[in-house]
């Protein structure tokens, strides 16, 4: 986990490896755009700008996406309204879900293309490996900034993030956190702070009781690095940690990477117009899902939930996931019956036959 890369000289201005991450991941994927839009005879200009609407809607998207699935975090009952709202919409440290900058990107490309009188099927084609090497690259950057780990586990390579990381705060704040925490960095004026204080406790070893646990006392009970910097605490935040999980940022940047490659294989032979798109949503949906089994992102229906109970519980990636197998599904019959109705060539046949 490496928040902040450098600091740019003289200015003292944090650069984000999210952001980075981000960034290379748009390069890529522009660049990629650009040359299967040449190698398909179409203007390589207008995907350029294509990338800079999906930049736009994608994170606009992707963030309250993010807020809504997390919305316990952005309404901190220890902070000002201001405060809350800054800490909702600052993407400079992560937090950033990548379907639900899908679902917003999505509608606005399309629009795009349509305007530009861009081949729909084509234009999907062309668009679906660039998706998936901004995704990977995006999770890179998830795991620099330590934001979308995993569920807990006791494998070889399994990882644990720093004092205050999104998994150390969560884990805290759900007493699930396993070692010890000293008073130090406990906030004075907490209602954690002045149990300790009445028990004489140095440390706090969790979990504790239900009888002391009260999951809104908790929240915001920590100190951040700010704190712990202006008071000398490094030494003592630099020896916690949180407990080790996947690293299912890279599980997810892998398959990422490997879809995109299997993607542009694809394009690269005879294949119904559209398809290259309709398997990425059914291949990305699979192993989304697949996925998302091994993280602790919170149910938004089945067990535990106010809706379809008798379901196991299934977080927002989960639901998405399985309307983007059946999108991607419907789509490959759908694209099949068009070409069939239109006689159409697949490409790159009709390419080649063009030229």
């Amino acid at each position: 986990m490496r928040q902040v890369f450098f600091h740019i000289p003289y200015l003292h201005f944090p650069v984000y490896g999210y952001g980075v991450m981000l960034v290379l991941g748009l390069i890529c994927g522009m660049y990629l755009a650009q040359y299967l839009a040449r190698r398909s005879g179409l203007d390589p200009e207008v995907f350029a700008n294509a990338a800079i609407l999906a930049l736009i809607f994608g994170v606009g998207g992707a963030r309250l996406s993010h807020v809504l699935e997390n919305f316990d975090h952005y309404t901190n009952p220890t902070l000002s309204v201001w405060q809350n709202f800054y800490n909702a919409i600052n993407i400079r440290q992560g937090g950033l879900t990548y379907y639900g900058g899908f679902m917003l990107a999505t509608p606005a490309l399309i629009l795009y293309g349509l305007i530009k009188k861009v081949p729909l099927r084509l234009g999907m084609d062309i668009i679906a490996p660039c998706l998936m090497i901004g995704l990977g690259f995006g999770r890179i950057g998830c795991y620099v900034n330590g934001c979308c780990y995993g569920a807990e586990c006791s494998l070889p390579w399994a990882v644990q993030f720093p004092y205050y990381s999104d998994a150390y705060v969560t884990e805290f704040d759900q007493n699930m956190l396993k070692q010890p925490v000293p008073r130090a960095l406990i906030r004075d004026g907490t209602a954690i702070a002045d149990y300790m204080d009445r028990h004489h406790l140095k440390e706090l070893a969790e979990p504790i009781g239900p009888e002391v646990f009260r999951n809104r006392d908790w929240v915001g009970a920590l100190k951040d690095n700010g704190d712990v910097a202006s008071e000398g605490l490094q030494s003592i935040a630099n020896a916690q940690h949180a407990n080790p999980v996947h690293p299912a940022e890279i599980y997810s940047s892998i398959v990422a990477f490997s879809i995109a490659l299997f993607l542009l294989a694809y394009f690269t032979i005879p294949h119904t117009a559209g398809r290259v798109f309709a398997a990425m949503m059914f291949i990305e949906g699979v192993f989304r899902y697949l996925l998302e089994i091994l993280r602790v992102e919170p149910a938004v229906i089945g067990h535990g939930t106010p809706y379809l109970r008798g379901l196991p519980p299934q977080s927002f990636s989960m639901v998405v996931s399985f309307f983007l197998v059946i999108g991607g599904a419907l789509l490959w019959y759908a694209f099949g019956r068009i070409a069939r109705a239109k006689g159409e060539v697949p490409a790159p046949a009709a390419l080649a036959a063009a030229t």
